[in-house]
Parts: C-alpha cells; structure tokens; sequence
C-alpha cells in the first residue's frame, strides 16, 4: 500500500468517526435557541440595534468552556452528571438540585408548547389540533424510538435554523456595520441594556444543557479515544447556536429597530417582520419559532428525566423500554401531557411562566457550575482527564463572569417581578 493510499483510508476512517460521534455536543446547544431564547435574542435587536453583537464571542467562548467540560466527564465516566453528584455529595443537595430542575424545566416546557400554539395560530391553524398533536408526536418520537433513531431527526432539526439565516440575508442588513459590532466590544450606555446584555448570557447558558449532554454522551457510548472528535462536536455546536442568535438578532435589528417597534416575543417579532420585509420572512421567522419550539419540547422533557432519575438512582435512556424505566418514561410523560395542557388552559400567561422559570433557572445555575469544576478537577473521578492549569483558570474566570452576571440578572428579574 502506497503512503497516499494508507493516508486516504485513514482520512476515510477519521471522518466516519466523526460522523459516527457527532450528535450530544450540536444538538443540546441549538436546542437552546428555543422559544425562550429566540425571544431574547429578538428584543435584543429590536431594542438595542446592533449594539449587543459583540457580546456572542465572549458568551460562546464561555459556552465551550462550561460545555466541553460536561462532555468531557460523560466520556470518561460514562455516567451523567446527577448520578456523578449524587455519588460525589450525597442524596440530600441531589435531591434539591433535581427538584429545582423539575421547576425550571417544566416552566420552559410550558413556554415550548407556548411557542408551537403562537406560531401555528401566525399560520391560521388553531391551537387546539397543533398543541395536543404537537405533544403527541414528541411522546411517541421518545417513546417508541431508539438513541439512534432519536439523534437523527434531532440533527435534523438543527438544519431548519437555517431559516433565520435566511431570514437574515433577506432583511438586508448592512454588513459591514454587523461585522463591526461584531469585533468591537462596547459596553451599554442604560440600566436596560446590561439587563439584556445579562439576559444574553443568561439564556444561552441554562443547566439543563450541561445535564442532557453529559448524560446523551453517556448513554451514545462515546470512548475515550474518540473524545477528540466528540470535543469537535461541542466546539461546533456551541459555535454554530450563537452564529444563528446572532442573525435572529440582525433580523430584528435591520427591521424592529429602526422603527422603535417594541415586542414581547418572537410571535411579535414574526408578525412585525411580515409587515416590514414581506411575507416570506416574517414565515420563516415563524417557522423557525416552530421548529425550535417542537425541538426544546422533545429535549426538555427528556433532559429533566434524564437528570433526576440519574440523580435518585433510577434506570435511564432512550434505548430502553418502558417497563424498563418506568420512572425515566413516567416523568417524561408527566412533562409533556402537563407542559402542553396547561397552555390550553384560558387566561394562562406563557410570559410570566418563562418569567419565574427564568429565575429558579438563575438559582440553579451557580450551583452546577461550582458542582462541575469540583468533579472535573477530581483524579480520583477523571484520572489524567482533569483541567489543565490554564484550562481551570479560564474555567473559574468563566464561572465567576457567570454566577455574577447571573446575580444581576436575578436582581433585575426580581424587582421587576416585584
């Protein structure tokens, strides 16, 4: 065999291991452009213009760092990261975290099947066909799938945000203004425009994301010897859901901005870019909010299963069957049919659920930081896999920008909601 022939086999052999491996890291970090996130990243730019753009480099910078550690423990451990602080803290601060996790989440399920009703009722179908059959099909997807089968139709899902890159290009926006904010950092000049720069943050990095990731990676099997190619899979995603917050921003920026258009959420923002830059992109802002929220609604249940039966010792994964993991199904299904019929409920208030569920989301957020880099720094868990010294300094600069950050957050939430 010819040195190009064993070169072109290796290369043949690299890139079926990626294709192979890819999955945990793209998929939890585009479902966290859901309908929650879409809505921030819209009153953003309707907002704020351009300004903010600078501030998705840093974030995504953050983002890798928080994720690819999560990922990191999943392939050496292959466990999730509950039972890692069940087994490292005990039952009892175990018990709390996964109860705040039932909280946060079920209020952003809420806000995901919010998400479908508002952008199907933008399409002229009712809200009482598209919720109940949107649950159905995220239940059965789950229940009656396998691992494999599930990752595919959500890597597939991912793709449909290409809408709002088109969406994006179809406003106009003045490029080289966009690369501009981009690469110049500017800090706001209002008490609302760190609130949002805050918001930013703290919608793009939610717990939940570090809970469904290490415990997909877990369950897919990822060895240790393809972690180089796993970390690839988490570096991209974690590029890649800022790349597309960033045209959701420009969309509203070039469009709402200029014409101090405020809006509440990204049903508004649909509706608005339909009368400003035609129907066609004020569809595909619409039907990237579908996706999304059709998206989160099948992960978030599923990530809050995964995460509190882990944590109480109960049997987990897609892979198994319902009598096998009666908890693990149970929960899921409690999720989805509660998640979805309170939204059907008359007079509910899918804004305020996001609202409160935003801030037990900020509460928990602190904890699981300091609980990962106290479990990625422990040889005894990691072995040679824990941080390296100029990796645990980025690390704790990142966590700390974080929790204080997430703390003024908080305060804003709380005397606003006060």
């Amino acid at each position: 065999m010819t040195p190009e022939a064993g070169d072109r086999i290796s290369l043949r052999v690299r890139i079926a291991t990626l294709i192979a491996v890819v999955g945990p890291g793209i998929i939890t970090a585009n479902v966290d452009n859901d309908a929650g996130g879409i809505t921030t990243y819209s009153q953003a730019g309707a907002g704020f213009g351009y300004t903010l753009l600078w501030s998705l480099v840093p974030i995504t910078l953050m983002l890798i760092l928080v994720q690819e550690m999560c990922n990191r423990m999943g392939v050496v451990t292959g466990k999730g990261l509950s039972d890692l602080i069940r087994e490292r803290f005990g039952v009892k601060p175990t018990f709390y975290l996964m109860l705040a996790m039932v909280v946060t989440n079920f209020g952003n399920i809420m806000a995901e099947f919010a998400g479908v009703k508002a952008s199907t009722e933008l399409f002229g179908l009712p809200a009482w066909l598209t919720v109940p059959t949107s649950a159905v099909f995220v239940w059965l997807l789950i229940v009656k799938g396998n691992y494999k089968t599930v990752e595919k139709v959500f890597l597939v899902a991912c793709v449909f945000y290409v809408a709002y890159v088109i969406t994006g290009f179809k406003v106009g926006p003045p490029i080289g203004e966009v690369l501009h904010q981009v690469a110049v950092p500017g800090l706001p000049k209002s008490a609302a425009g760190w609130t949002m720069l805050v918001g930013l943050v703290g919608t793009t990095i939610a717990p939940w994301m570090q809970f469904y990731q290490q415990a997909s990676v877990a369950e897919k099997g990822i060895k240790i010897q393809d972690y180089f190619y796993s970390r690839i899979d988490t570096v991209v995603g974690c590029v890649v859901v800022n790349v597309i917050a960033l045209f959701i921003i420009v969309c509203c920026a070039a469009t709402l901005y200029p014409r101090s258009l405020p809006i509440e959420s990204a049903a508004d923002a649909a509706k608005a870019l339909e009368g400003i830059a035609g129907e066609y992109a004020g569809d595909l802002f619409a039907f990237g909010l579908l996706n999304a929220s059709l998206f989160a609604a099948s992960i978030l249940p599923l990530s809050t299963a995964y995460s509190v039966c882990e944590g109480l010792g109960f049997e987990t994964g897609v892979d198994k069957k319902f009598s096998e993991a009666p908890q693990f199904y149970g929960l899921y299904t409690f999720l989805i049919v509660f998640g979805a019929g309170v939204i059907m409920i008359p007079g509910t208030n899918p804004v305020k659920v996001m609202y409160i569920s935003q801030i037990v989301n900020g509460i928990m957020l602190p904890f699981v930081l300091v609980f990962m880099l106290l479990l990625v720094n422990n040889k005894k868990i990691m072995g040679d896999r824990v941080n390296g010294r100029v990796f645990n300094v980025l690390a704790w600069i990142a966590t700390i920008v974080i929790i204080a950050l997430d703390v003024v957050f908080l305060w804003q939430l709380i005397l606003g909601y006060a």
